[in-house]
């Protein structure tokens, strides 16, 4: 199991230019191995060459500790081994510098040319040294030996050291050029993993505002006219009996109507989850998903209200005691459900803020089918009474307009409201048709 490129990094902790304290330590043991070599090969060689005993020791014992540089400078530790072959030592360092350097990141022409230095010194001492051991007598075979002799053991300490050298760099390389890539793919997965998370927060908001809008639509102008009634109830209760009941009727059917619409909603939403409920915890990033299929499918399936719908939603207002006036112009023809829906909701909110705050006012609702768009407006007059608008103490959120603007905005529409020169207020939006 290989670690990623931050793992690897925190794992360097030796001394020096050592990435590990193992390397030091088995360079260290490498090193005094390959002194105790020189130093003895030293001794032989100071004594062949009449010098005195220390020296040779001195030098052997400088010459092998050359192998604590070998992952450094590799360079020096091959020429250092190149350079006392002819005394004929250093046969540790030379393999162990020769593996070193194959295994490095230096140029492969610069490898080739100490390699190829390294056999040429080899080869030649080699020579010479079995030449002189048949010449004293120590070797009783034919001059054929020699070259055979040199050449193999030549190839012999130099190819084995270069071949590993070269395949455990090859390898050391791949596993850093696939270590990068799992760090890279590793940042790559986590910045998906937030970009996830930040739309099924963005999801569940949506999904959020969007429940809301419709809770508000759906309660606020019901409730509204129940109140309304209500209080006409209360009023009218002991002088009109007949009327007292007649309000009494339309309360109870504005309050089953909510009910209708709210178990509608709450019905989407809960869709499926009986026929296939998770056992386990749901994902945050599938939260945001279901709650938007949800939404669409409120849509897509019809269940919510239409244009055809508005004299009903007009006939109720008027129940109320809202004089009301609906002028349609041009041709009434089908749009997307989702255009219907929300032209409808915008006379609905309309209507519910005329009952809110200028309760007997009188309203005029104008709806416009154009070419490629959809318009209306409701327009209402000043309250005839001061204190009619809070005559039922209808209470308000200030999220209507909102609601409103939420809606046709996010088909592309234009929404525009505020009050008019005369005292009333005035709510427009124009819709695309194509929405």
């Amino acid at each position: 199991m290989t670690t990623t490129g931050e793992d690897h990094a925190s794992a360097r902790g030796g001394p020096w230019w050592w990435e590990r304290r193992r390397g030091a330590v088995l360079d260290v043991a490498l090193a005094s191995v390959s002194a105790v070599e020189c130093v003895a090969e030293g001794i032989r060689f100071a004594t062949d060459a009449g010098i005195p005993a220390g020296a040779g020791v001195a030098f052997g014992a400088l010459a092998g500790s050359a192998l604590l540089v070998r992952r450094k400078w590799p360079m020096a530790v091959v020429l250092v081994a190149i350079a006392i072959t002819p005394a004929q030592m250093g046969y540790l360092m030379g393999i162990v510098g020769l593996y070193t350097l194959a295994a490095s990141e230096l140029p492969r022409r610069i490898i080739a040319s100490l390699a190829g230095m390294s056999l040429v010194g080899m080869l030649i001492v080699m020579f010479v040294r079995v030449r002189q051991d048949i010449a004293r007598g120590t070797l009783d075979l034919g001059d054929w030996f020699v070259p055979f002799a040199a050449i193999t053991t030549a190839v012999g300490v130099t190819a084995p050291p270069l071949l590993l050298g070269l395949y455990v760099g090859a390898r050391r390389r791949l596993m850093e050029s696939l270590r990068e890539r799992a760090d890279s793919l590793e940042r790559e997965l986590q910045l998906l993993a937030e970009r996830a998370e930040e739309r099924a927060e963005w999801a569940r908001n949506e999904e959020r505002t969007r429940i809301a809008r419709e809770m508000h639509d759906v309660v606020a102008h019901r409730v509204s006219l129940m109140v309304v009634h209500a209080a006409a109830l209360q009023a009218v209760a002991r002088k009109d009996p007949e009327k007292a009941v007649r309000n009494a009727a339309l309360v109870g059917d504005m309050g089953r109507q909510a009910l209708t619409e709210l178990r509608e909603m709450l019905g989407v939403l809960r869709s499926g989850d009986d026929a296939r409920r998770p056992e386990r915890a749901v994902p945050l990033a599938a939260v945001g998903l279901a709650a938007a299929v949800a939404a669409s499918r409120a849509v897509d399936e019809g269940d919510g209200p239409c244009l055809s719908e508005l004299d009903e939603l007009i006939g109720q207002s008027a129940a109320a005691g809202m004089v009301v006036d609906l002028s349609v112009e041009g041709d009434d023809r089908a749009y997307p459900a989702e255009v219907e829906q929300t032209a409808y909701r915008v006379v609905q909110e309309a209507l519910t803020n005329v009952h809110k705050h200028a309760a007997g006012a009188k309203t005029h609702i104008r709806l416009a089918h154009r070419g490629v768009e959809i318009a209306m407006q409701v327009e209402n007059e000043p309250p005839p009474e001061a204190g009619s608008a809070s005559s039922a103490r209808l209470p308000s959120g200030g999220n209507g307009l909102l609601g409103m603007r939420e809606r046709v905005v996010a088909l592309g529409g234009v929404f525009v409201s505020g009050p008019t020169d005369a005292g009333g207020f005035r709510v427009s939006a124009v819709i695309p048709a194509a929405a």
